[in-house]
Order: C-alpha cells, then structure tokens, then sequence
C-alpha cells in the first residue's frame, strides 16, 4: 500500500528556513511525479511545486525563489527547501504522489506537516 510521511514541520520567524522530508513507501518512487501542497486555514489545497521522475521542476508564483523541490530516488525520500519564510506561507504541507509522471495529477497524499511562521 502507498505510504508518504512528511517530517520537517515547525514554528519559524519569519524570513527563516525550514527543510521538509516526505519518505515513501510502497511504489516506485522513481518513476512517478511527486509534488508538494499546502493548504491554510479556509483555503483549498494547493500545488506549490513538482518534480518529475526526470528532474522537471514546477513552482508556483508563491514558491518560485524561495523554495527548492528535490527528490533522492535512492532513498525514497522527496524534499522541500524552504528559505525566507513569510507569515502567509504558514499552511500545513503535504507531499503527494502523482497517478504517473506528467504530473497533472495526483493520487494520493501524506498526513501533512504543519508549518507556521510568525513576524
């Protein structure tokens, strides 16, 4: 069965960094899309950046320049590299593995890691 775990979440002022980890389970990492979310409060869940099994990288406009997406396909292990940190990047975060490698979907996702950053 498909298992992702993010680890990484935490308290943060702003302009600080945080490094987030999801380790995968259960499929080959390898060859499939893998992509981090966030979702705030009162908001839907979001896209912020993509990576497929060839190294394309996706960001969206609130990630691009601040946030590195990386994966270790030896390891199983997808990363986000969060730098300069702001109070409206304060979401919880999820990484999520796509139904193949486009990347235009998505099918199933992690518990999610809490990321909060106050000023």
């Amino acid at each position: 069965q498909d298992q992702l775990v993010e680890s990484g979440g935490g308290s943060v002022q702003a302009g600080g960094s945080l490094r987030l980890s999801c380790a995968t389970y259960g499929f080959p990492h390898r060859d499939v899309c893998m992509g981090w979310f966030r979702q705030a409060p009162g908001e839907e869940r979001a896209l912020i950046a993509s990576i497929s099994s060839r190294f394309l990288i996706k960001y969206s406009d609130s990630a691009k320049g601040r946030f590195t997406i990386s994966r270790d396909n030896a390891q199983n292990t997808l990363f986000l590299q969060m730098n300069n940190l702001q109070d409206e990047d304060t979401a919880m975060y999820y990484c999520a593995r796509g139904s193949d490698d486009s990347c235009g979907a998505f099918a199933v996702w992690g518990q999610g890691t809490q990321v909060t950053v106050s000023s």
